[in-house]
């Protein structure tokens, strides 16, 4: 993408919102996807522990903030 507060990147967090890890699938971070969706997900598998959900829904947060404040000249 761009950089920082393109509309690349706010397309991105907007996937997120729907899907964790898709922002960054579609900004080519393949490796933070998996690892976003990994721990999003199995933390909201196992809900019913709480504190998984908790971390899932923390990890959630961050990869929408990540995915719109991604820069690609930085990495």
């Amino acid at each position: 993408m761009s950089q920082q507060g393109s509309g690349g990147n706010v397309i991105a967090a907007i996937c997120n919102i729907f899907f964790p890890g898709l922002g960054q699938l579609v900004q080519g971070r393949i490796m933070s996807a998996l690892i976003f969706a990994i721990i999003v997900f199995g933390g909201y598998a196992l809900w019913f522990l709480i504190v998984p959900a908790i971390i899932g829904a923390i990890v959630h947060l961050w990869a929408i903030i990540d995915a719109a404040k991604y820069d690609n000249r930085s990495g």
